[in-house]
């Protein structure tokens, strides 16, 4: 792990990288702001290309896309009950395409925090998915 600390001496930060097998690299930062009367604050940043990444476009592409013939279809006054199922679909594609974000960010950002016991990260995490269940 490196160490940075800031030239005004407030904020200290802790870099490291991972190199996956695919050659991708991950890296990390954890940020600490040092306030007299607060100590230091703890903040989570972290910049990596996901292994997912083109995969939860294409996803995000073709939901965008049926939308849109959702809409076309509600403005030539298609029936209802065809709307509602196409409607279904995409929902069921938005849920799958949020559970492989959710996949990956498990597998990198969650394990990383873990191992550097970034607790903010994981109760992070834990909101997200209190939202995405919902």
């Amino acid at each position: 792990m490196k160490k940075e600390q800031t030239e005004n001496g407030k904020e200290q930060k802790n870099f490291h990288v991972h190199v996956h097998q695919d050659g991708t690299t991950q890296k990390h930062a954890h940020v600490h702001h040092m306030d007299k009367n607060e100590g230091s604050i703890h903040s989570h940043s972290h910049t990596h290309t996901h292994e997912n990444t083109k995969a939860v476009l294409n996803r995000l592409s073709r939901a965008i896309g049926h939308l849109e013939s959702i809409k076309k279809m509600v403005e030539n006054g298609r029936d209802c009950s065809e709307v509602l199922i196409q409607l279904s679909a995409v929902k069921a594609a938005i849920n799958n395409t949020g559970k492989v974000i959710l996949q990956d960010h498990i597998q990198h950002c969650l394990v990383d925090a873990i191992e550097t016991g970034d607790y903010e990260t994981i109760e992070e995490l834990n909101k997200a998915i209190d939202r995405f269940i919902k």
